[in-house]
């Protein structure tokens, strides 16, 4: 019987992509490499416990849920998380950024400073500047006077991001104008938070590094693993948690937050390249520009 992995998710380093697993193993991921794996027969999908524990009941999870946690484990997981904003003593600075997804999607978010640029590739970020440096609250104040004054949101929905990465302007200096353009007016506003020092404007492009020009434009995306189920395709871009596939006489995008929980075996030699047997959703692809930005 083949071995089973359990995935923790897509993970980025220096050298590009990879597929994290439990136990600390890790997959690097390179254009045009063949993804197979399939799903245990007969398993369910548990709950991945929080803040580095296992859930104690081990509680089967909704294949369609991204955080693949029961109620309890999601409700620790966010008792203790920046994100959430339930943290207001953390004494680290932080960055507050701009990033852009496509043509009026742009957001502002915060980052620990510690992190670097992390943060902006796990969201797929295609183009971020920052914007200020200082303590927390004082870019929980920034993010609060964006939203407030230019009606920058701090939420894109993946899908909208997803819909658009094959069709982005060609160039970087396209990609950056919305960033640049916003940044002017982030920095004029009045109530700055006296203790978030401003940064200057300088756009980092991660089209490259994402692999999305040429990028063909995906047919839908897998909306859940299910149990006996199995893809084997090539990898034409990663994204933030996605990986674009030449599978199933087109590409799909897989959202790797949907593999955590399952139970997952090779399928070497036994699936064909371009195989998914997997649920497919259609892109919609009505997305709307953002209201009031430009």
């Amino acid at each position: 019987m083949a071995q089973a992995w359990r995935c923790s998710g897509l993970r980025w380093s220096a050298d590009g992509p990879e597929l994290a697993w439990d136990g600390g193993r890790r997959s690097a991921l390179t254009w045009g490499k063949r993804v197979a794996f399939g799903v245990a027969e007969g398993g369910a999908r548990t709950c991945v416990g929080a803040r580095g524990h296992a859930c104690p009941v081990r509680a089967v999870v909704p294949g369609r849920s991204t955080g693949a946690r029961c109620e309890e484990c999601a409700r620790l997981d966010r008792a203790h998380s920046v994100a959430a904003d339930t943290i207001a003593d953390d004494p680290r600075p932080y960055h507050v950024y701009l990033a852009w997804f496509g043509p009026g999607m742009t957001k502002a978010g915060i980052t620990a400073l510690e992190r670097g640029s992390a943060r902006l590739l796990e969201q797929g970020a295609v183009c971020f500047s920052w914007l200020g440096v200082g303590p927390l609250m004082a870019a929980r104040r920034a993010e609060e006077l964006l939203r407030a004054a230019l009606r920058v949101p701090d939420r894109i929905p993946y899908g909208h991001k997803r819909a658009v990465r094959s069709v982005l302007p060609t160039s970087a200096a396209e990609r950056a104008a919305e960033v640049e353009d916003l940044h002017a007016r982030a920095v004029a506003l009045p109530g700055w938070p006296e203790s978030l020092d401003r940064e200057p404007c300088r756009p980092v492009d991660h089209a490259g590094v994402f692999g999305l020009a040429g990028l063909p434009g995906a047919v839908g995306e897998v909306s859940e693993l299910i149990a006996g189920g199995v893809v084997s395709g090539r990898l034409v871009a990663a994204a933030g948690p996605d990986l674009h596939l030449a599978a199933g006489g087109g590409v799909v995008v897989l959202d790797t937050r949907l593999m955590r929980g399952w139970e997952l075996r090779s399928v070497e030699g036994l699936a064909g390249d371009g195989e998914l047997t997997l649920p497919v959703r259609e892109f919609k692809r009505e997305v709307s520009a953002q209201d009031g930005l430009f």
